[in-house]
């Protein structure tokens, strides 16, 4: 039996990513690129195939005359981290772990 995970999700930065909004209602973009230490460019990016999958919805407004980017999981996005914990349940059982 093979375990199949989900490649989007697997990617180390896309995988904190996840786990922050999890656990949070919203998290805003200067507390995401603080916390992994991350360029702009680069949480963009990552946020962006996050949100192709429909795993992460992201909100744009602005607080007074700042623009402030907000960004929450999906239903979508709950279920398909769900699913990787259980993927990877799985391949712990396979190695006896």
């Amino acid at each position: 039996m093979t375990t199949t995970l989900d490649r989007i999700i697997h990617e180390p930065v896309r995988l904190k990513i996840m786990m922050i909004l999890s656990g949070a209602d919203e998290a805003d973009f200067n507390f995401l690129r603080a916390t992994l230490a991350l360029t702009n460019g680069n949480l963009s990016s990552h946020v962006d195939r996050l949100e192709q999958a429909g795993y992460v919805k992201v909100h744009k407004r602005f607080e007074g005359k700042m623009p402030h980017t907000g960004y929450r999981l999906t239903a979508a996005g709950r279920r398909a981290l769900a699913q990787y914990w259980a993927a990877i349940d799985q391949i712990r059982r396979i190695n006896g772990s």
